[in-house]
């Protein structure tokens, strides 16, 4: 028999509480989306609301943890908030505090054996993602990423959907059974 040390012992539990996250680097992305950008120049927060929206259809599709975070570098006063919602949390940074920052601290926190993707542009931050063990995605991956998992939804939807049919006695009856209770409902 083999007996396991403590390390041993430690990374194996550790490898089984494995989490998966997805870490978005929000307001980098709504500026890389056509779409996003074109909304949050006349309102941001629709704009962050339909990345939000797009990301918790991800993270419940995939089982992924969804965290977005968005920046508040040039807002006076701004103290960090953290909303939670279905399958995501969404952090808006404090006063002086980069998303990029911010991103950077919070894998410093995970286990080495969690699964970890971070959805930037920025270069520089990717090059930092990797140097912690994360992999990166860009914004273009992202998005491909997501529409893969929205015609996978419609397909589960659609497959599901096809499988629900009537359920009837005379479906179920042979030909004899049903004859013979005709019969009778004709007879009364």
């Amino acid at each position: 028999m083999r007996y396991l040390n403590k390390e041993q012992v430690i990374s194996k539990l550790m490898r089984r509480n494995k989490k998966d996250y997805l870490i978005v680097d929000g307001y980098n992305i709504i500026n890389a989306w056509d779409e996003l950008k074109d909304i949050s120049i006349t309102d941001l927060e629709h704009a962050r609301e339909k990345l939000i929206d797009a990301i918790i259809e991800y993270a419940e599709f995939t089982g992924r943890l969804g965290i977005i975070v968005f920046d508040a570098y040039n807002i006076k006063s701004c103290k960090e908030k953290i909303e939670k919602r279905k399958n995501i949390t969404i952090v808006y940074t404090k006063e002086h505090q980069t998303a990029d920052s911010y991103i950077e601290k919070f894998i410093g926190t995970l286990s080495k054996y969690d699964d970890v993707k971070v959805a930037t542009n920025d270069y520089a931050e990717q090059q930092i993602v990797l140097g912690k063990g994360a992999s990166r995605i860009t914004s273009r991956e992202l998005k491909l990423d997501l529409e893969n998992a929205k015609s996978k939804i419609k397909e589960k939807n659609t497959s599901s959907y096809k499988k629900i049919q009537r359920n009837w006695l005379e479906d179920r009856l042979d030909k004899e059974t049903l004859s013979k209770l005709e019969n009778i409902r004709r007879n009364r």
